[in-house]
C-alpha cells in the first residue's frame, strides 16, 4: 500500500506507468506558476502554511516526538478531527510532518517531524516567544484602536502636512 509521503509533488506513486490510473492530485498542484513554485515569492508562500490558525500549534506538539492522530488531538486541544486532518495533509505536502501507516489491526499512523519540520522549531520557537512577549501590547492597540475616534488617533498621519 502506497502512503502520501511515498508520492511524488504530482500526486502519482513513484512506480505509476504512463497510462495507469493516477492517484488524486495534492493540494495546490493546480497552482503552479511557470517557475515551478506555487506562488512566486518563497515569503508568501510559506507564511501561507505556517500562517494558518492550526499549523504552528500541530509543529509544536510534534516537537517533542511521534504522535498519533489522537494524541495530537488531545495536545492541540481545540481544533476539531477534521481541521487536524487537513492541517496535517498541508504540512506533509509541503514536507514538514511525515505520516507513517501501520499495516496492524486497528491501522495505526504516526505523525513526526521530517528533518524540514524540524529545521524550522528554533525560528518557530522565537515566533512564539515575541507573541508570548507582545501579546499584551498587541492586545492593548486592537482596543485602543477600536476605541479611540480616527479623528483623534495620534497614529494618524495625513499627507502633505507637517508635524
Amino acid at each position: 500500500m502506497t502512503t502520501r509521503s511515498q508520492r511524488n509533488l504530482t500526486g502519482s506513486r513513484p512506480d505509476d506507468q504512463p497510462g495507469a490510473e493516477q492517484a488524486p492530485a495534492l493540494p495546490h498542484d493546480d497552482a503552479r506558476t511557470a517557475s515551478g513554485f506555487e506562488q512566486p515569492c518563497p515569503i508568501r508562500d510559506v507564511l501561507d502554511r505556517i500562517g494558518d490558525q492550526w499549523s504552528l500549534l500541530v509543529l509544536q506538539a510534534l516537537a517533542g516526538g511521534t504522535l498519533r492522530f489522537n494524541a495530537l488531538l488531545r495536545e492541540v486541544g481545540d481544533i476539531s478531527r477534521q481541521m487536524l486532518s487537513r492541517t496535517l495533509k498541508q504540512l506533509e505536502c509541503d514536507g514538514f510532518v511525515s505520516r507513517t501507516l501501520y499495516a496492524e489491526v486497528p491501522p495505526r499512523v504516526d505523525y513526526e517531524l521530517t528533518a524540514l519540520g524540524r529545521s524550522f522549531l528554533e525560528p518557530m520557537a522565537v515566533l512564539v516567544a515575541w507573541a508570548d512577549a507582545h501579546h499584551r501590547a498587541i492586545c492593548d492597540a486592537r482596543r485602543s484602536y477600536r476605541t479611540t475616534p480616527p479623528e483623534l488617533a495620534s497614529s494618524v498621519r495625513v499627507a502633505g502636512t507637517s508635524r
